[in-house]
């Protein structure tokens, strides 16, 4: 059963409950699958990001993902799943609202300052499409520590640059592993 909230200050957050589900392809494990009424709420022109908090976890920037039929998914990662004790047929208390973020992931300060440093750079950077930066953003945020952060956000940049801003997914997955010792 769905629930709706909205004040006039706040956002508007939906609560269902959902059942997850093992994905039949190869790109992730498991999914639940969002009522396409409530699915429509959140879809506009430009994007389908929205907040997602299952079981009154920390809340993930994520996507409704078309599923066939005018139905929708959302992704439940392997990591998500074990932190939050998830098994395949196990209801899942769902919370969404929708996610108003510039770039649907956060964006790490050491990339910020990167780009702020570096104006060709940051036109580079924000020519990519929207997937694409998110790639990004989730590539720099991934570092466990500020120097990788730092570090992967120098690469990125460097390789925008030297590839007239197209991402050459192989050459910048060397370049990340760091200089041959």
């Amino acid at each position: 059963m769905a629930q709706s909230k909205k004040s006039s200050s706040s956002p508007l957050r939906i609560h269902f409950t959902a059942t997850l589900e093992r994905s039949q392809n190869k790109l992730w494990g498991c999914h639940f699958r969002v009522p396409s009424a409530i699915a429509r709420k959140f879809i506009d022109s430009r994007s389908r990001r929205v907040i997602c908090a299952l079981n009154d976890s920390t809340e993930k920037q994520c996507a409704l993902i078309p599923f066939g039929g005018g139905s929708f998914v959302i992704t439940v990662n392997k990591s998500l799943q074990k932190q939050l004790n998830l098994k395949v047929g196990l209801t899942v208390r769902v919370q969404l609202s929708k996610d108003k973020s510039s770039y649907g992931l956060p964006m790490p300060e050491e990339l910020r300052e990167v780009l702020r440093q570096d104006k060709e750079g940051d036109r580079l950077f924000h020519d990519l499409t929207p997937g694409k930066l998110r790639t990004l953003l989730y590539i720099v945020g991934q570092a466990n520590n500020i120097d990788g952060r730092i570090f992967r956000a120098l690469t990125i940049v460097r390789h925008l640059k030297s590839n007239a801003g197209k991402i050459n997914y192989k050459e910048l997955s060397l370049m990340l592993r760091g200089p041959l010792k």
